[in-house]
């Protein structure tokens, strides 16, 4: 168990937000005994100018200063883990060339060492472990600028050029060759992540057990006329369409609902013509559980590409916490579920499969998938991501006393 240690997470998103995060949920679980400084993704100055023109929703008077940038955070479980909002940086992502994106984003990274070092030395945070959070681009030129005695990087999905552009996998690279340790969320990352720096470990992504379990089934649904399966999550360019379109269109009688932000419009354009088929927007993660108990099938259809190989869906262990099969693409090896979800890696398979699950679902199943999901909360993942960190320290301080 990981205890007395400080920690500063370099994040890639929000503390906040509509979606369950793996990096909240294990922070808030380490901060019962570790002091825990979040580090908010940094807002540009186009965002803060978005934001006043209520097109975003950018915690402008903290970036500005206007109020305190640092506050405490209050989790679930009761423990404190301070919130900090960094100031505007400069928009570079943009930059093609290569000697003006390496200077303006110097500007950027000198701010954002500043500023962490003010709340090191005002939070007294001696020897901190930085994590970094599937941020490279900003872990990386804090490596030695902090006073820590460990730095970690925290993987959860792959590289993709939507936000840094393709000079974030070089980034990614480095990044990953100079942290003392890697803490990935599926085998697959691992095993990527083991070519640049062999002290690398998994936890894959769990479930808050508690939130979902009380609206858990108990039996099979009574309503045989009607069926209806769920998707809820983010709906872009990983969404599958075809797989899905060819499912909505040879199962009319069956209802298909897709919850969540939607940020590619193809998707409604495609499905929305169907009868059978409804869209909602995002819901708050409490309200995740009692949405999903309604569903007699929950789905993860998600493309089959290099990309989506590296994703542990949070979804997965969610849709089983309250007892619901999961049919999915084969978009990863997840080998933890193969005989409690069904893969495919066709449209006609995937077709069939929710077929099969919707006439052959009982009670004994509903059972299994929740005691499944049971193993896989984030209690036990926190103790596993813990007890990485607090290896990585050991070693790290016995490293250091040999010098």
């Amino acid at each position: 168990m990981l205890k007395g240690k400080n920690i500063i997470c370099i994040s890639q998103t929000t503390w906040h937000g509509e979606f369950t995060k793996s990096t909240v949920q294990l922070l808030s679980l380490l901060a019962e005994h570790n002091n825990i400084v979040f580090v908010e993704y940094p807002f540009t100055l186009k965002d803060v100018v978005m934001s006043l023109l209520g097109k975003q929703k950018a915690q402008v008077a903290r970036m500005l200063g206007l109020k305190n940038r640092i506050k405490d955070e209050k989790t679930e479980n009761g423990a404190i883990v301070k919130h900090l909002v960094m100031p505007p940086v400069l928009p570079v992502d943009f930059i093609k060339n290569k000697t003006a994106f390496k200077f303006l984003f110097g500007i950027n990274a000198y701010l954002y060492k500043r500023q962490l070092l003010k709340i090191i030395k005002k939070q007294s945070m001696s020897n901190p472990i930085i994590m970094t959070a599937y941020n490279p681009m900003y872990g990386l030129p804090m490596i030695g600028q902090l006073n820590e005695l460990l730095n970690v990087y925290y993987c959860y999905d792959g590289m993709d050029t939507r936000r840094h552009k393709s000079r974030i996998f070089d980034i990614e690279k480095e990044f990953c060759s100079k942290v003392d340790g890697i803490i990935t969320t599926s085998d697959f990352l691992n095993s990527e992540k083991k070519k640049f720096n062999k002290n690398s470990f998994v936890v894959k992504n769990g479930v808050d057990f508690n939130l979902f379990v009380p609206f858990a089934k108990k039996t099979v649904s009574k309503n045989t006329s009607t069926k209806k399966i769920g998707y809820i999550g983010t709906l872009d360019q990983r969404f599958d369409i075809d797989m899905v379109e060819h499912s909505v269109k040879e199962l009319p009688e069956v209802l298909f609902e897709f919850t969540g932000y939607l940020l590619n419009n193809t998707i409604v354009e495609r499905l929305s013509k169907y009868p059978n088929v409804s869209f909602f927007g995002p819901i708050k993660a409490n309200k995740v559980p009692e949405l999903l108990a309604k569903y007699d099938l929950g789905i993860i259809p998600y493309i089959m590409d290099e990309v989506n190989k590296n994703i542990y869906p949070l979804k997965i262990n969610e849709y089983l916490a309250v007892g619901v099969p999961v049919v999915m693409t084969a978009f990863a090896n997840l080998t933890d579920f193969k005989d409690t979800v069904k893969v495919a890696n066709t449209k006609e398979l995937f077709k069939e499969h929710i077929i099969n699950e919707l006439a052959n679902d009982n009670d004994s199943l509903i059972e299994e998938r929740i005691a499944f999901a049971k193993q896989n909360s984030w209690e036990g993942r926190a103790v596993e991501f813990g007890n990485i960190l607090d290896k990585f320290y050991t070693d790290k301080i016995q490293e250091s006393s040999l010098k």
